[in-house]
């Protein structure tokens, strides 16, 4: 036996791991700069000191030194003896293109706009109202249509986000012998196109927004799916389109207060046809004081487009106000469930 058996290291007092989520937000804002500064492409080709680094991330070389030499304190970079920094495997991972698309997820989940909208936090929770709207002078998802670039980030980072879930949501549930998919909100079809992989008698249709699906056509092409991929463009609040055999509603309904979620469920329920199936994926809530990414995702909703995660029983409510009769609760390796309904 190995005699370097070693524990895990004891939790620090209560007090010191209060102090150290409230210091959350200083790792937080050195990851955005690092990301928002390209450091991890600057550093693709081999180690370069913060003087080398300066001029062409315009900025002041000792203070550049020191977010670096912070970023070895995260395990993004390391420094060698001559001030070299190179990039660690994370530090790999924070590059332009990389896998998991951390780099566009830190650009807008730590992005100053994202950050005044949690400074609302207590806002909401005072009020109800949402945080987003407060800072931002108008609903997230419009001002996000204002603003191309951040919608064009903030798509990336849902695939980012949610990156192990469509393979598990694949996996998980039997798509077989559905001949068309609709994803309805579906974004780049990143869900759908993972599905499709799995079954090439099935073809599907991307709906979302004009400016929501602008950067699909490259991601279908790239996996070979155009021709079995029909985007349509549209608000889930006009309509949904019909001829489905399948509608998936992916990370939708959390978004929306109740009577929006009932205006988008009442559209694909004009849209669906019996024994054609609604796939709602979420974080459905655990009950009691089992842990679950799906909790702090809820303030998230709360504070940003207004909507909530839901328990079993509160997505068995709302969708029976719909009318539909939920199924069954499909579970995958990831976080997310499928809650599977049909027309009641």
């Amino acid at each position: 036996m190995s005699e370097n058996n070693h524990s895990s290291a004891p939790l620090p007092p209560p007090h010191v791991q209060l102090i150290q989520m409230a210091m959350a937000h200083w790792v937080s804002r050195i990851a955005y700069v690092a990301a928002k500064l390209g450091l991890a492409d600057h550093l693709a080709n081999g180690p370069k000191t913060a003087d080398n680094l300066a001029a062409p991330t315009g900025t002041h070389a000792p203070s550049l030194y020191r977010l670096m030499r912070a970023l070895t304190n995260l395990n993004i970079l390391t420094e060698d003896a001559t001030h070299r920094f190179a990039l660690t495997p994370l530090g790999e991972a924070l590059k332009t293109g990389a896998p998991g698309s951390a780099r566009p997820s830190i650009l807008t989940l730590a992005s100053d706009w994202m950050s005044r909208g949690w400074e609302q936090l207590l806002y909401s929770v005072q009020t109800g109202g949402c945080g987003f709207e407060q800072s931002l002078g108008m609903p997230i998802f419009d001002w996000l249509a204002k603003h191309p670039e951040e919608a064009s980030l903030f798509s990336e980072t849902m695939v980012g986000f949610h990156g192990a879930e469509p393979a598990a949501i694949a996996a998980a549930y039997d798509f077989s012998g559905l001949s068309t998919v609709i994803d309805v909100g579906g974004a780049t079809g990143h869900l759908l196109t993972t599905i499709l992989a799995g079954h090439p008698a099935s073809r599907g249709i991307l709906y979302d927004l004009p400016h929501v699906v602008r950067n699909a056509p490259a991601l279908i092409q790239a996996r070979g799916l155009a021709n079995r991929v029909t985007i349509e463009s549209g608000s889930f609040f006009d309509r949904v389109p019909s001829g489905g055999d399948a509608y998936l509603l992916s990370h939708i309904i959390h978004d929306w207060t109740e009577p929006q979620c009932l205006t988008i469920l009442g559209h694909c329920r004009r849209a669906m046809a019996p024994g054609n199936r609604l796939l709602i994926i979420e974080m459905v809530l655990p009950s009691g004081n089992a842990p679950h990414p799906g909790k702090m995702l809820d303030i998230m909703m709360l504070v940003g487009p207004g909507g909530q995660e839901r328990t079993e029983s509160e997505y068995r409510t709302l969708l029976d106000k719909a009318g539909f009769r939920l199924t069954r609760l499909v579970p995958t390796e990831t976080a997310v469930s499928v809650v599977e309904a049909v027309l009641a």
